[in-house]
């Protein structure tokens, strides 16, 4: 597990190999993460949108926009976490994510980017 405090938010991300299936003649390496989202400020903040960059070792990076997470925007109140999972397909054993979530503090009212760290994603069986 990887985690990293933004501004008071802490990202916490764990993973897990879900195995392999094969998908328009090729095969695929299936793997979920499951984000911890901690407000340890003290102002309630919500998360608006998410930015992702998705490293395979055998093909270009994909960026991937989006609102909320999960069809959520969750608003976290001063000590309250917020997790999801979620997944993504790769096409070799190896790769990684990185992003931001982008928030809005409620007190200010402005706008701000929380880090998440980068997180491996690497199939148990491809390992030395």
């Amino acid at each position: 597990m990887v985690s990293q405090i933004t501004r008071g938010i802490k990202i916490s991300v764990g993973t897990t190999f879900e195995g392999t299936y094969f998908k328009n003649h090729r095969i695929h390496y299936a793997f979920s993460y499951h984000v911890t989202i901690e407000n340890h400020g003290k102002d309630s903040v919500q998360l608006t949108s998410r930015h992702w960059d998705i490293l395979d070792s055998l093909n270009d990076p994909e960026t991937v926009d989006g609102e909320g997470v999960i069809g959520k925007k969750p608003v976290l109140k001063p000590g309250e976490t917020h997790t999801y999972s979620s997944g993504c397909l790769l096409a070799s054993p190896f790769g990684a994510m990185r992003g931001y979530f982008n928030m809005i503090n409620f007190t200010s009212t402005r706008s701000f980017r929380v880090i998440v760290p980068t997180f491996k994603l690497s199939a148990p069986f491809a390992l030395n």
